[in-house]
């Protein structure tokens, strides 16, 4: 059996190593574009924000986090440049894996840190490497680093948040609205 027969077993091997923060050799340059793979990165982030919605204790850092905006004005987005698109996500993206490493290190240190939260955020820095490798491959980077110096982004809108929860709600948000519209269209770009 050739290593082109299997093309189910080799998206499943590639999830399995995703999380882990490991490149997958010979893995498509497009597999964010398979929905499943997105999917499954969102119903993580999902998970993870319920388990610490009921968490009170041990959740709440000790300083806030700054984490971007993860608001969405469609009108806007459909009129921006590609390259300012690619250039949103890549910044929250980047914001965004600070913020959970700063929360994992904040969890590190606190005086009596929950497991199960703890888990979650080491799942959530291994997502963020895996979909920063993702984005890399389909060209995120090249295109936020390709705008002239004359189309001068926005700056990116941030605020901050003080509880795990809150945390993992962006993080969910961030993943299920700039990220997976920059990506439909990033796919349905290298389709034509």
């Amino acid at each position: 059996m050739g290593a082109c027969e299997c093309p189910a077993l080799f998206l499943l091997l590639s999830l399995l190593l995703l999380p882990l923060g490991l490149p997958v050799l010979g893995a498509p340059p497009r597999l964010i574009c398979d929905s499943r793979v997105l999917e499954r990165y969102i119903l993580e982030a999902r998970e993870a924000e319920n388990v610490t919605m009921g968490c009170a204790q041990g959740c709440s850092f000790s300083e806030n986090i700054t984490v971007p905006d993860t608001k969405v004005n469609f009108y806007t987005w459909k009129r921006m440049d590609v390259g300012q698109q690619a250039l949103e996500v890549w910044q929250g993206l980047a914001l965004l894996s600070e913020a959970i490493l700063r929360g994992q290190a904040l969890l590190a240190n606190a005086s009596q840190p929950s497991e199960t939260p703890q888990l979650h955020v080491d799942k959530a820095v291994s997502s963020l490497r895996s979909l920063t490798s993702l984005l890399r491959a389909l060209g995120a980077q090249k295109e936020a680093m390709s705008l002239p110096e004359e189309a001068s982004p926005a700056p990116l809108r941030t605020f901050t948040v003080d509880t795990l929860c809150k945390l993992f709600r962006i993080y969910s948000n961030f993943l299920r609205g700039k990220l997976t519209l920059y990506t439909g269209e990033a796919c349905r770009r290298g389709d034509r």
